[in-house]
């Protein structure tokens, strides 16, 4: 396992992850978002951005992400429209790291509105590549790896000084931004 572990790199994700979409596993949804550097950004920022704001916040937003990512993979499963998902998932990454570079505090029930807007899209995304069959292992996977990558931008927001934080969170639209050029 640990010569073929660093052969496993040098296959580009997409012909690593077609083969995990087709099932409907827990281990299958896992993997799906940390496939793709546009859902490992945003979810992280989610993190980032709770921990910047502390008190409900810490909770509220990833809550909020994770819960409507829910309902927005059902709606990508069942084959209802998202109109502009891609664009929305790359604003995620964009507009979260704006909000964490500048320390910007907008009022809590724009932030979950927002929050859930972004969730949506990134479920919808995740529902529609999803298997045909075993959707809710599949959606736990993607939820539970989801949260983790939330708690993980928790951690590293509740870790770093305030300049270290903002700095990150500039990276991160940064790359929303180059992501958004490819």
């Amino acid at each position: 396992m640990k010569r073929i572990l660093p052969v496993l790199f040098l296959i580009p994700a997409p012909a690593m992850a077609h083969g995990l979409h087709d099932t409907g596993t827990l281990m299958a949804g896992a993997f799906h978002p940390i496939g793709g550097a546009d859902h490992v950004l945003a979810m992280l920022a989610v993190g980032l951005l709770a921990a910047q704001l502390t008190g409900r916040a810490l909770w509220a937003l990833p809550a909020s992400f994770v819960g409507s990512m829910l309902v927005g993979g059902a709606t990508g499963a069942a084959g209802l429209p998202f109109p502009a998902v891609e664009p929305m998932i790359l604003a995620s990454i964009i507009i979260l790291g704006v909000l964490v570079a500048l320390a910007t505090r907008l009022p809590m029930p724009a932030l979950l509105a927002m929050t859930a807007a972004f969730g949506a899209a990134h479920g919808w995304a995740h529902g529609a590549e999803g298997p045909e069959t075993g959707l809710a292992l599949y959606a736990t996977g993607f939820a539970v790896t989801t949260a983790l990558l939330h708690l993980a931008g928790l951690a590293l927001g509740r870790g770093l000084p305030v300049l270290a934080l903002r700095g990150l969170g500039a990276g991160t639209a940064v790359s929303g931004l180059a992501l958004a050029m490819v």
